[in-house]
């Protein structure tokens, strides 16, 4: 991996953690929760955070014993070798972690068109969503040092609004709403915690920054704990105080910009304007993390042969991989809608943190890791999967094709790719 010759500080991964979850979590997926859970989406939100804490614990111990730019990458070659399975898995989750941070994108541009006056054309959603990639692509093609200075800054102003609406929206708080009667049937909350799980799943991004650590054996672990933990306080209490002032279906009816909407009733259109522009700072800094670490994962994967050579040639401070992967991002974003993507991507990296877990347990004379800690964080993935699967087969089961889809096509990537490189060794070294 290029160096910068700058290092990212426990804070600074902190921010990139919580610029990742909070980008992809209370602004994007919010709405989509809230039409499973209703006004008990705290408690999702809540059972996500465990889940994604219990997660975290084991990502980072393997981050601690193996500090590498390609994160979960790396944790499963170190697992199960570099081989079709790992390869396999490591392609899915590049897959993966494009589909969230096109969400992300798609979430900034709904929320710059709802800026708007109500004649705006629709299109302009995507051209925002294309033009945040584009801006943060060009970002990271400065490295690390340019990266994690905006990050801190954006982090910053976008926590400091969030905390102010979660207080003043706690003030005014109905409890009636947030009754137990008003709840919907328990499934629901439970099936509810795949998509509540996503909006915590960047936390992985933290891992991706180890190179540019120093002493990440402390610093990460440390640094994945404190941003879930943070990010979850904040969840919980802004949905308590969303669905404590309003009613479901009037988050419902504005999903893809809901907490914007949901200041309406408390600050009134100035309430709407500032969370809007928290939110065009959340998503914004979500992009400029994910970004980061999508390109350091690409390298790695290069570096490996799960992926074609050029992902991992310098461009700038950075890799070229960056750039081919904004591209298919800006496609994703610019063809899929929230929900689906919402449904895709919580699936898929739930597979994949499920994978890296089982894996950990191969592990654990390396890293040293409490065995019951990893035993329950996979009761815990394999739970909320199981969940999930059970819901979008009643609910959407052509979801479930379209992540068999993305999965068939990591495994024809890996088999391809592997062909192909046995070919160049045939070439260069002919029998005599």
């Amino acid at each position: 991996m290029h160096r910068s010759g700058s290092q990212v500080s426990f804070w600074s991964a902190v921010s990139m953690g919580i610029g990742a979850m909070v980008g992809a979590g209370i602004f994007a997926l919010l709405g989509q929760a809230g039409a499973m859970a209703g006004s008990a989406v705290w408690i999702s939100f809540l059972i996500g955070g465990v889940v994604a804490l219990l997660s975290g614990y084991s990502i980072g111990r393997l981050g601690a014993r193996y500090p590498s730019a390609g994160g979960v990458v790396e944790y499963l070659v170190q697992a199960f070798g570099v081989g079709r399975f790992s390869g396999t898995m490591s392609v899915m989750m590049y897959i993966g972690s494009l589909v969230a941070v096109s969400l992300v994108a798609r979430t900034f541009g709904s929320y710059a068109h709802a800026m708007l006056p109500g004649n705006t054309p629709s299109w302009l959603t995507e051209l925002f969503a294309v033009a945040i990639v584009l801006l943060f692509m060009m970002i990271n093609l400065d490295g690390a040092r340019a990266m994690a200075r905006i990050e801190n800054l954006v982090v910053l102003v976008k926590m400091l609004v969030l905390v102010g609406f979660a207080i003043i929206g706690l003030i005014f708080v109905d409890l009636g709403r947030l009754a137990p009667s008003t709840y919907p049937p328990e499934s629901m909350i439970f099936y509810s915690v795949a998509v509540t799980f996503f909006a915590y799943e960047g936390f992985r991004i933290v891992s991706n920054a180890a190179e540019d650590m120093e002493a990440p054996e402390r610093t990460l672990p440390r640094a994945i704990m404190t941003a879930i933990g943070l990010v979850m306080a904040v969840y919980v209490a802004i949905a308590i105080a969303v669905f404590g002032n309003l009613p479901p279906e009037r988050v419902l009816e504005a999903q893809d910009f809901a907490l914007a909407e949901a200041a309406r009733p408390i600050l009134g259109n100035l309430g709407f304007q500032i969370v809007a522009v928290a939110a065009l700072f959340a998503t914004a800094s979500a992009i400029n993390a994910s970004l980061y670490s999508v390109t350091n994962v690409t390298y790695r994967l290069a570096t490996l042969g799960e992926l074609p050579r050029a992902f991992g040639k310098p461009i700038r401070h950075s890799r070229e991989g960056l750039v081919v992967s904004s591209a298919l991002i800006i496609l994703l974003a610019s063809f899929f809608d929230l929900s689906q993507i919402a449904a895709i991507g919580a699936l898929s990296m739930l597979i994949i943190h499920l994978t890296v877990h089982l894996g950990h347990l191969r592990l654990l004379r390396e890293t040293r890791a409490m065995p019951a800690m990893i035993v329950v964080a996979i009761l815990a993935n394999a739970a909320t999967i199981g969940l999930g699967v059970y819901h979008l087969a009643r609910s959407a089961p052509w979801l479930l094709l379209w992540i068999a889809m993305f999965f068939l096509t990591a495994f024809v990537t890996e088999v391809l790719l592997h062909r192909l490189a046995g070919r160049e060794i045939n070439t260069r070294c002919p029998e005599s």
